[in-house]
């Protein structure tokens, strides 16, 4: 499996005996699977996420990602995980606004220790995936929200990962770049990347191949 989750809880700190945000969350991802998690605010959607794409740890329970059981994992190896193997797409964009599209894209792959000439290429063949050729010395101030996502799908892309976790990834956009920035995901999932997003919308949830509905921290269905 991709993604094995076992038990998972998350609980933070607050009143007599903390906040429980996840009790006892247990499913499998395959390879290639498209994954949306949808479920009223304050579900536990976004710290699952979280702990899915290595930015957070469990309370309890069990997190294998690819076989290898992250909880056993040393800072540096669940940095170089998350740096080499999943690709983040947010809602609020997270570009640097002071940067070109192609140096935002550019980003990953120079913190990846990447060639200099192999960055400056692969980012240009990145933004003309995502439908941006031409744009490459715009910065994200220049840019409408679609153009800004469809930056941040690109950057997500730019050191192959092997899963996208995508938080509300439409959540700041109009319809119409909603549906393109859902199709774009649904490409690159076609491709055989693992994509797993977190959304309100029932409507693009239900274009995913798989559905897993939370409430109140636990999966309803």
């Amino acid at each position: 499996m991709t993604i094995s989750c076992r038990g998972l809880t998350k609980v933070y700190e607050g009143g007599k005996s903390g906040w429980p945000a996840l009790r006892g969350i247990s499913f499998d991802i395959g390879p290639g699977e498209f994954a949306a998690v949808t479920g009223p605010s304050g579900c536990g959607k976004s710290t699952l996420l979280n702990i899915i794409g290595l930015l957070d740890e469990p309370s309890g329970g069990g997190y294998f990602l690819h076989g290898r059981d992250v909880v056993k994992m040393s800072d540096l190896e669940r940095s170089d995980a998350r740096r080499d193997g999943i690709g983040f797409v947010f809602q609020a964009f997270h570009l640097l606004n002071r940067l070109t599209a192609l140096d935002n894209v550019c980003l990953p792959m120079m913190y990846a220790g990447a060639p200099d000439k192999a960055i400056k290429s692969r980012a240009h063949e990145l933004l003309h995936k995502v439908g941006l050729k031409g744009k490459e010395i715009k910065t994200p101030l220049e840019l409408s929200g679609g153009e800004r996502q469809r930056v941040a799908i690109a950057r997500a892309l730019a050191n192959s990962p092997k899963i996208i976790l995508a938080d509300e990834p439409t959540g700041n956009l109009d319809s119409s770049s909603s549906r393109e920035v859902m199709n774009m995901l649904l490409a690159l999932n076609k491709e055989g990347i693992t994509v797993v997003m977190v959304t309100h919308d029932r409507e693009l949830a239900a274009l995913a191949g798989r559905n897993i509905r939370m409430m109140d921290g636990v999966i309803e269905s």
